[in-house]
């Protein structure tokens, strides 16, 4: 079984981490990100890397040491090129717009859904079917991407709705006589 909790994540040259209290703080071209310290995991800065490790040999620090390196690697990921989510919109008369704050949308409803916006996040419409969410908080634009997916998911028997790209739609085979 092999251990990611065992590599240090490498800093890249033009970002900064520090803690402060029970916060690591990583700064870099892109923005801030913070992680709240767990008491069951040694955080430490060394050079040009974090290193993660558990503060003893309990199970629960043995638990939380894979992901919570994990967690540090995205804050630097996020700083340094930001993370994107696309959605794809099939359907006859479904279409995405990006409007300043907010993302409209007509999915065949008797109105168009209205979403604003989150602070820290960015939205573009390449064209009218496809939507590029980004931003540099993992967990943030994951969130935007299923919210957005939400309104009308993608049916098994046209199709029709929002899916994330590269996923796949079971289809089924419908009615026969």
């Amino acid at each position: 079984m092999s251990r990611i909790g065992k590599r240090p994540v490498a800093i890249p040259a033009g970002v900064t981490a520090s803690i402060e209290g029970s916060l690591l703080s990583v700064k870099g071209p892109k923005g801030t990100l913070t992680l709240p310290l767990r008491d069951e995991i040694s955080y430490a800065v060394e050079g040009d890397a974090i290193v993660v490790k558990p503060a003893n040999e309990t199970k629960a620090a043995r638990a939380f040491w894979g992901m919570q390196r994990t967690l540090v690697n995205n804050l630097v990921e996020g700083v340094t090129q930001g993370f994107t989510k696309v959605l794809e919109i099939t359907g006859v008369g479904y279409r995405a717009q990006a409007q300043g704050k907010n993302l409209r949308l007509q999915l065949g409803y008797s109105h168009d859904v209205n979403f604003p916006v989150p602070e820290g996040i960015e939205i573009k419409t390449p064209d009218n079917t496809t939507v590029e969410i980004s931003g540099i908080d993992k967990q943030q634009v994951g969130q935007v991407a299923a919210e957005i997916r939400r309104w009308r998911k993608p049916e098994p028997y046209k199709g029709k709705g929002i899916k994330y790209r590269g996923e796949y739609v079971f289809r089924k085979e419908g009615k026969k006589k």
